[in-house]
């Protein structure tokens, strides 16, 4: 920078102002230490500016795991959003793994290397709220907690839900079950989207058969296969299947399939999440889009807000909680050869 101020006769901030933008500056001072950048070739040291302003220019994105389709697909869009901004992002995963989650919301400064972290937590909730109270810029994501003190993102899985059953009510589909429903465990979206399946059912004026509703497990194609089977050896033949998540769905049609069924013609299946799978699976698998893009982009604009990056903001502000849209993408796997994609 020294060189270039040199070189274009102006001072060493002059040239500060022109790198960072200033506004107020002549044209021609401006042309001139523009034409000095051009000619020595000079560009920003970000790692030092950053150093400077006590920054690193990085922030994290904990997730449980990246081989479940949707929080792959949710980095990628995270990721995307980031370098919109001019921030890298560092990828965790716990495993879920209680203590490895925890740790998350327990690091120092010393141990901490981003500015800032965008935390899906699963296990860490509502009975450990307090531990969501960290000294460093935080967004969390998900339903395992509400009205902790930082910033959350979370989709509408009770209105979600609820369009699903609503979807296969409307195809003429009676005998519906449900696949991904966790009664043990505390505040989640299973629970959440249960919640709006079965206030859709008795709006129908359907029986909720016990029979007919399998969940305990990781919402995994294996688990999807193994609950569907279940339900299946009870002598239960349902005309439609409501899954939690797209990754339930795609095991419960190959256990369909591999019984000999026809989707949709048989029994109809929708999942939860719209995760690209969804569109190439066979039959294409009709699902809840829950506004996944727009999870991230909220997230990324709330963490540059609460690290100080957008002018205007007041990073005092009391924590924010926003619900995204969401929409029905229906393919075969419910109408048949007739979809929308």
């Amino acid at each position: 920078m020294n060189d270039v101020a040199r070189e274009a006769g102006v001072s060493l901030k002059t040239v500060s102002n022109v790198v960072n933008g200033y506004k107020y500056l002549r044209p021609e001072t401006k042309a001139r230490v523009e034409a000095a950048i051009e000619s020595l070739g000079y560009r920003v040291n970000v790692t030092a500016r950053n150093l400077r302003q006590r920054r690193t220019g990085l922030i994290k994105l904990v997730v449980p795991e990246l081989r479940n389709p949707y929080f792959a697909e949710l980095a990628d869009s995270v990721v995307q959003e980031a370098i919109q901004r001019g921030l890298t992002v560092l990828l965790e995963q716990y495993h879920y793994d209680y203590d490895l989650e925890a740790s998350v919301l327990q690091r120092n400064d010393k141990e901490r290397l981003v500015d800032g972290v965008i935390f899906s937590p699963v296990n860490v909730g509502q009975d450990e709220i307090e531990l969501f109270n960290v000294d460093f810029p935080l967004v969390i994501l998900g339903e395992t907690v509400f009205g902790a003190p930082c910033d959350h993102v979370t989709m509408r899985n009770i209105e979600g839900a609820r369009a699903q059953v609503a979807h296969m009510v409307s195809l003429g589909r009676q005998s519906i079950a449900i696949i991904g429903y966790n009664e043990a465990v505390r505040v989640s979206s299973s629970k959440l989207r249960y919640k709006g399946a079965s206030a859709e059912l008795h709006q129908a004026g359907l029986v909720i058969d016990p029979d007919l509703i399998e969940g305990p497990g990781s919402w995994t194609r294996p688990t999807g296969a193994q609950l569907m089977s279940r339900i299946l050896d009870r002598g239960k033949i349902p005309d439609a299947v409501v899954c939690f998540n797209d990754a339930l769905a795609f095991g419960a049609m190959h256990e369909l399939l591999r019984r000999g069924m026809h989707i949709p013609d048989d029994v109809a299946v929708i999942g939860f999440d719209n995760v690209e799978e969804a569109r190439f699976a066979w039959p294409p698998l009709s699902s809840i889009n829950p506004g996944r893009d727009q999870i991230a982009q909220i997230a990324v604009q709330m963490i540059c807000e609460r690290m100080g990056l957008v002018d205007g903001f007041d990073v005092g502000q009391p924590p924010r909680e926003v619900l995204t849209d969401f929409t029905l993408i229906a393919r075969e796997s419910t109408v048949g050869s007739v979809h929308s994609s």
